[in-house]
């Protein structure tokens, strides 16, 4: 029984200790691991320095205008035991994982050789592919065991080589780095080449004529968008820069109003002939229930406000006295605390989602009948209160400055900077997008101590096909550089934080 001497047992101690610890690494906790490894992190060009050649020269060799671009290629796999669904990623927001670059800025992003073509799928900005300065935010892809798929991803900045994370939780597993670093296989570094000098000569690319190729990421044709006149700037706005951005695209914005513009697209989609048309409807608040063919985004939070003339000599009401005067119990501002005049409803007409949210989640109930054509003289002189109705928040503010006595609602922004019209606070709250230091407006929102805000959604008829202008200018606007065109405009994108519980509670 040599086999049992005290060395012998502590040799197969010492082995099966270590066959565990390989073991808990590798496929603990959970039995569920995503794997990542960097294959290749390598400078895209460079110079020659006293005619000799640097050593950072890179894929292209001497070329001064890429001499701090680098391109990294990151493979993510599932490399434990168990499949990883969507639900089995941790993080609240769209994305599930995020990949970091040390000393460097992500320019470009390609998703390459995934091991099933199904999980193109997930890479959208609707389910949350992104990049922002240094970070990528990258989808909940469910991976069943052993499949993966590679991030290329070019890269500016002075940290070539530098470290590159990849974190984010996974319910009873986690995200480790792999050890093992295989060189690219001379059909990757091939597939890696033809796009390192896609990726790198797109400002080159946008500078030539229409005929040429596109920025990655963009789309040409013809989009129509419609629906919100609160969102209208915004939209405008975002359309023109993506026109600039993606020469080849040509998107026509007609602000009709919510009710109007979901009519129109369901009406377009029944009427097509080929698939989803292309057309986008936005709209203040969700679609009926019977629009069954309109798939929905939420794209931006918009806050709304009651205005008055500054003549009526009030600037808060409460909710209870604001319904007061929409049921016509109220009919003079000296009534409320302000001065002797009598009051004049300036509303919206029917197709309108400023409108329609008015009521909704202010009056809680519906405006009194239509009974003034002008705005100043009742038709009806039976009718409690003189309400008149106009097609657009710049016709409704204008008059509601140029009429004393005059009430009426709008967006927010719109309805900023002039002399003669004040912003009414609702039981002390104002109406603001700006966060306090304590996180003030922020709460007031999400708690409805202010309760004039709406989502704003943007809708197709079905799924618009991957590539297609309108799925482009979609990304755009929820995780591209849109957003920021909407923020400017007064609006709170759903993608940027800390918007998200908001958008995610209304």
């Amino acid at each position: 029984m040599d086999w049992l001497s005290p060395e012998n047992l502590l040799a197969v101690l010492g082995v099966l200790a270590t066959v565990g610890v390989l073991t808990y690494e590798r496929l603990m906790p959970g039995l569920k691991r995503i794997g990542y490894r960097v294959q290749m992190d390598t400078p895209i060009g460079g110079r020659a320095v006293n005619g000799e050649p640097d050593v950072r020269l890179g894929l292209f060799g001497e070329a001064p205008e890429m001499s701090d671009a680098s391109l990294v290629l990151l493979r993510i796999e599932n490399d434990g035991l168990r499949g990883i669904s969507g639900d089995d990623y941790t993080a609240r927001e769209l994305a599930g994982l995020t990949v970091a670059f040390t000393d460097r800025t992500v320019t470009g992003l390609a998703v390459t050789e995934p091991s099933h073509s199904h999980l193109m799928q997930h890479f959208t900005g609707h389910r949350g592919l992104r990049h922002e300065g240094n970070v990528i935010s990258v989808p909940k892809v469910p991976l069943n065991k052993g499949e993966h798929f590679k991030l290329l991803v070019l890269l500016t900045g002075s940290g070539i080589g530098g470290a590159v994370t990849v974190s984010g939780g996974i319910k009873d597993g986690a995200v480790k780095r792999n050890r093992k670093q295989p060189r690219p296989s001379n059909r990757v570094l091939g597939l890696v080449t033809f796009l390192a000098v896609l990726l790198a000569v797109e400002p080159l690319v946008l500078s030539v004529d229409k005929g040429s190729p596109v920025a990655l990421g963009c789309a040409r044709g013809e989009l129509t968008v419609t629906g919100s006149t609160a969102f209208a700037p915004a939209l405008t706005g975002a359309s023109r820069a993506y026109e600039k951005e993606c020469p080849g695209s040509e998107i026509t914005v007609e602000a009709t109003g919510s009710v109007a513009g979901t009519r129109a697209l369901d009406l377009a989609g029944r009427a097509s002939k080929s698939g989803t048309p292309a057309h986008l409807t936005f709209s203040d608040g969700p679609k009926p229930a019977s629009y069954k063919h309109l798939k929905g985004n939420r794209v931006a939070v918009s806050v709304f406000a009651l205005v008055v003339n500054h003549k009526a000599g009030v600037r808060d009401l409460s909710l209870s006295q604001v319904r007061d005067i929409y049921r016509g119990a109220t009919r003079n501002w000296k009534d409320v605390g302000g001065k002797d005049l009598p009051i004049r409803l300036v509303s919206r007409g029917a197709d309108s989602g400023t409108r329609e949210v008015f009521q909704r989640r202010v009056l809680q109930g519906g405006e009194p009948a239509y009974s003034s054509r002008d705005c100043v003289t009742r038709d009806d002189p039976r009718a409690p209160v003189l309400r008149c109705e106009l097609d657009s928040n710049e016709e409704a503010l204008k008059t509601v400055e140029e009429t004393p006595g005059a009430i009426g609602y709008s967006e927010l922004r719109a309805a900023s900077g002039s002399r003669d019209l004040r912003i009414l606070t609702l039981n002390g709250r104002k109406a603001s997008t700006e966060e306090t230091t304590d996180g003030g407006v922020a709460k007031d929102l999400l708690s409805g101590a202010y309760p004039y805000r709406e989502i704003e959604y943007a809708y197709t008829y079905g799924q618009p096909a991957a590539g297609s202008l309108a799925a482009s200018f979609l990304d755009y606007l929820v995780t591209g550089a849109g957003r920021h065109v909407i923020r400017d405009q007064g609006h709170l994108p759903c993608a940027l934080p800390p918007n998200e519980e908001l958008c995610r509670s209304l």
